[in-house]
């Protein structure tokens, strides 16, 4: 098995610092984007990234949302060179137009899984959401589409020791950070 590259974002195709006023109009836009164009029954957020956008597009639609657990890093001392899903698709998928929520899609293997959790879970219609597509895979909506790297206002700054630090991850990226 190859073991997938540490976190490395290429600063050559920039980077989109998402502060929470940016997040709050790309999740708006988002919703109103599917809610124009088709009214799922509920949103499934894939966790742990993709439940603060899911959350804030249901909000917005005032629509049920639930989560569903797919991770490369989840309880792992590795990052996994493909995602596993940890646990089950919500029940109350059964039968209804779902809305699968992330933050960004890339290579697709992340949605892919958890589209085919949802339908063998029983959805009825599942399309795909993102704030920002950020790779060639097709999603069914998305609120903005860069190959920078996005950093969100959630993981901006990481608890270290009792307190708010800049994200080591970042370092160098980030204004007023330097190496």
């Amino acid at each position: 098995m190859t073991v997938p590259q540490p976190y490395a974002p290429d600063p050559s195709k920039g980077v989109v610092i998402v502060d929470w006023p940016l997040f709050g109009e790309l999740s708006r836009a988002l919703a109103v984007r599917v809610g124009r164009e088709w009214m799922p029954d509920m949103v499934v957020g894939i966790a742990t990234a993709g439940v603060v956008p899911g959350a804030a597009v249901a909000a917005i639609l005032d629509l049920p949302f639930h989560s569903i657990l797919i991770s490369r890093r989840y309880n792992a001392e590795q990052i996994r060179e493909t995602p596993a899903v940890f646990g089950a698709a919500p029940s109350d998928v059964r039968g209804k137009r779902v809305l699968l929520a992330d933050v960004t899609c890339d290579s697709g293997a992340t949605m892919r899984l958890a589209v085919g959790s949802l339908v063998n879970a029983g959805a009825r219609e599942v399309r795909t959401a993102v704030l920002v597509r950020t790779g060639t895979h097709g999603v069914d909506y998305y609120a903005l589409a860069t190959q920078s790297m996005i950093v969100l206002p959630w993981d901006r700054e990481v608890f270290v020791d009792g307190e708010l630090e800049p994200n080591a991850k970042y370092t160098g990226l980030l204004p007023g950070q330097s190496e």
